[in-house]
């Protein structure tokens, strides 16, 4: 788990970084992308902060702080931890920023 300030209430709060993988497809006009695998950054009580779609057919998409959504999608609505247990798949921060920082295609 990495450590972050919060910059409103000026103190620490705990993220939490998971990878998953969905082999379903989308049900929408971009169901060509194929299954996904899905990373997300999350608080500390489990709501997406950011959140990576890595397609099969290689599109990959981010969203935000500064790009909450798009014309395919969007951040994460719903916690994480809401329905079921999330552990077996975090990950750490090293393998989400590896990801989130890599160049876009």
């Amino acid at each position: 788990m990495a450590r972050v300030p919060d910059e409103l209430s000026h103190t620490w709060s705990v993220t939490r970084f998971f990878r998953r993988r969905w082999d379903e497809s989308r049900g929408d006009a971009f169901d060509a992308w194929g299954p996904a695998t899905y990373l997300f950054e999350v608080d500390d009580a489990g709501w997406p902060i950011r959140q990576i779609e890595a397609y099969d057919a290689g599109p990959v998409l981010r969203y935000g702080p500064e790009q909450v959504e798009d014309e395919y999608g969007g951040l994460g609505q719903a916690r994480l931890d809401e329905f079921e247990d999330w552990s077996e798949w975090e990950i750490s921060a090293t393998d989400f920023e590896r990801v989130w920082n890599e160049p876009v295609a």
